[in-house]
C-alpha cells in the first residue's frame, strides 16, 4: 500500500513541476505568447468558420504540435545558454537546429491550415 502512497505522491510532484514549467512558458517566453495568442485566433476562426469534428482535431493538433516544438526549442536554447553562456560556434548551431525543429512544425501548421480553411472560400 505505501508503494501505491509513494507513487501518488510522486505522480502529483511531477505534475506540480510540469504545470510550473507550464505556467512559465506562457507566462514569460513571448514565442510561446505569441504562439497561444496565435492558436486563440485561430481556434476562434475555427467557430466563425464552423469546421467540422475531423477538422477540429487536426486544428488542434496543429497547434499542439507548434506549442510543444517551440517549448522543446526553448528549453534547448536556455539549456544552451547555461552550458556556455559566451558565443559558441556549435552551441549556435544547436540552438539553430532547434528553432529549425520548431519551423518544421509551423510549416505544417500553415499547410493543415490551409487545407482546412481554403475550401471555405471556394
Amino acid at each position: 500500500m505505501q508503494k501505491i502512497i509513494d507513487f501518488l505522491i510522486n505522480r502529483i510532484r511531477a505534475f506540480k513541476f510540469a504545470f510550473k514549467g507550464f505556467w512559465i512558458l506562457i507566462t514569460t517566453e513571448n514565442s510561446i505568447i505569441a504562439q497561444v495568442i496565435i492558436g486563440s485566433i485561430v481556434t476562434i476562426f475555427g467557430f466563425i468558420m464552423n469546421i467540422s469534428a475531423t477538422e477540429w482535431m487536426f486544428q488542434t493538433l496543429a497547434i499542439a504540435l507548434i506549442l510543444v516544438a517551440e517549448s522543446l526549442n526553448t528549453g534547448i536554447e536556455k539549456l544552451a545558454d547555461f552550458v556556455h553562456p559566451d558565443y559558441h560556434k556549435q552551441i549556435g548551431r544547436i540552438k539553430d537546429i532547434s528553432a529549425g525543429a520548431a519551423f518544421f512544425a509551423a510549416i505544417f501548421a500553415v499547410i493543415i491550415g490551409l487545407i482546412i480553411y481554403i475550401p471555405k472560400f471556394i
